[in-house]
C-alpha cells in the first residue's frame, strides 16, 4: 500500500483513517478539503487539479475524499489501495451531527480559515444533509468503481464496521 484513497461519505471518518494510515506506513497524507478550500470564505483553490494531478504523480500518497468530481477518475486510476468506509446512516448520522454541532458552537476554525455556522445548517451542501441525502447514492457509486475494469488492479478493503475498522488498522504496518 504506497497509494491509498480512503472513501465514504461525510462522516464515515475518512481523515481520521488516513492520519492514521499515514502514520503507520510513513506515507504522507493530504487533506482533499484543505487542498479544495484556497481560504476563507470557502474560497475555492483554482489551482486543485494540477496541486491533486501532480501528488497523485508521486510514488506514495494517503487522500481522505471520494468527493471532487475534477479529480475523482485521476486518484482512482493511480491508487493501489482503496480503504472503503461503508458504514450505515445509524452510524455516519451521530458522528456528523456532533462533529457539526461541536465546529459551529465553538467557532472551530477549518480548512484554511473555515468555519462552520448556524446559517450553513440549513443548506443542501451541509455536511449533515449531504450525508443524509447522498448516503445510498454515494454508495453506489464506491460499489460501480470497485467493480469498473478502468481501476484494476486495485486493493479494495471495505470496512463495513467501526470494530472491524479499528481492527483491520491495528494490523496495518505490522510485520
Amino acid at each position: 500500500m504506497q497509494r491509498i484513497l480512503v472513501v465514504g461519505i461525510s462522516g464515515a471518518g475518512k481523515s481520521t483513517m488516513a492520519r492514521a494510515l499515514s502514520s503507520r506506513l510513513a506515507v504522507p497524507y493530504h487533506e482533499m478539503d484543505a487542498l479544495y478550500f484556497a481560504g476563507p470564505g470557502w474560497a475555492v483553490n483554482e489551482r486543485f487539479p494540477a496541486q491533486v494531478a501532480e501528488i497523485a504523480g508521486s510514488p506514495a500518497w494517503v487522500f481522505d475524499s471520494f468527493g471532487y468530481p475534477a479529480v475523482r477518475d485521476l486518484l482512482w486510476e493511480r491508487a493501489d489501495t482503496v480503504v472503503w468506509l461503508d458504514y450505515p446512516r445509524r452510524v455516519i448520522m451521530p458522528r456528523i451531527l456532533r462533529r457539526s454541532l461541536r465546529r459551529t458552537l465553538l467557532r472551530e476554525s477549518i480548512f484554511n480559515g473555515n468555519r462552520e455556522s448556524v446559517a450553513e445548517w440549513f443548506r443542501r451542501d451541509h455536511p449533515a444533509w449531504w450525508a443524509w441525502s447522498q448516503h445510498a447514492a454515494r454508495r453506489a457509486d464506491i460499489q460501480r468503481r470497485v467493480h469498473d475494469p478502468r481501476f484494476a488492479p486495485l486493493n479494495v478493503i471495505r470496512l463495513t464496521a467501526v470494530r472491524s475498522s479499528a481492527s483491520w488498522l491495528g494490523s496495518v504496518g505490522h510485520r
